[in-house]
């Protein structure tokens, strides 16, 4: 017996491209921290129904990148200081402990991808373009998931980091960000390609957290970002 319940799949496809594409405008700032997301508005730019777009949303929602508030919409979620310290304490944790295996466990077809997006990155800073590098960077980081050889832990990093992509993007606005991290990442791969899985595991650790100057840095970011939101309206 079918469950009327559950969207045929061509409505499904259309409601997973939806929350591909809105996550990817969440994270690259078009729709930053405290925005809105309208139904209608989102209806009429994708020409599409306000139903694919509202399953988008609850997926967003679930994802936690979405708050959805009784009779008010959709959010882009907004995360207190101390709290977001607190996800980025933990994500630095899970990348770490994915550094420490992928050290040991990566094959020959994982370290080419990872030299690969390497790569990416480095041809982005190089080309000044934050988008580019921000997009090579989820590359990068995938790379090492990917080569734990750990699913669970590559599956909770990833959920975290989905959570953190609007905040992890604008790191990278922060002056000469993009030149350290890809510094930051050239010692990544060393270790994890000379297999020392210590080392590893306290470059990666380091280049997740925030602390010191990179902190009041993003602070910073956070402070002309929310300036900006409020400026457009």
């Amino acid at each position: 017996m079918t469950d009327v319940a559950t969207p045929p799949r061509s409505a499904r496809r259309t409601a997973n491209a939806l929350r591909e594409a809105l996550e990817d405008d969440i994270a690259v700032g078009l729709y930053p921290p405290g925005t809105r997301l309208d139904e209608v508005s989102l209806a009429k730019r994708f020409s599409v129904s306000r139903t694919p777009i509202r399953e988008a949303l609850i997926e967003l929602s679930a994802s936690g990148l979405v708050e959805i508030r009784p009779r008010r919409g959709a959010f882009v979620r907004e995360i207190g200081i101390p709290r977001l310290i607190e996800m980025f304490e933990v994500m630095a944790e899970l990348e770490a402990m994915c550094a420490r295996l992928a050290s040991r466990r990566m094959d020959a077809a994982e370290r080419a991808a990872l030299m690969e997006a390497h790569e990416r990155c480095s041809d982005a800073a190089k080309a000044g373009d934050p988008d580019a590098y921000y997009i090579a960077n989820e590359a990068f980081h995938d790379a090492i998931y990917a080569g734990s050889g750990n699913g669970f832990l590559a599956e909770q990093a990833r959920e975290l980091k989905n959570r953190l992509k609007p905040y992890r993007r604008l790191q990278l606005r922060v002056r000469n960000r993009v030149g350290n991290s890809l510094a930051e990442h050239q010692a990544i791969v060393d270790a994890i390609q000379a297999g020392n899985d210590d080392e590893a595991a306290r470059v990666l650790r380091s280049h997740i957290l925030i602390q010191g100057e990179r902190f009041n840095d993003f602070v910073a970011s956070l402070a002309a970002a929310e300036k900006t939101r409020r400026a457009q309206g």
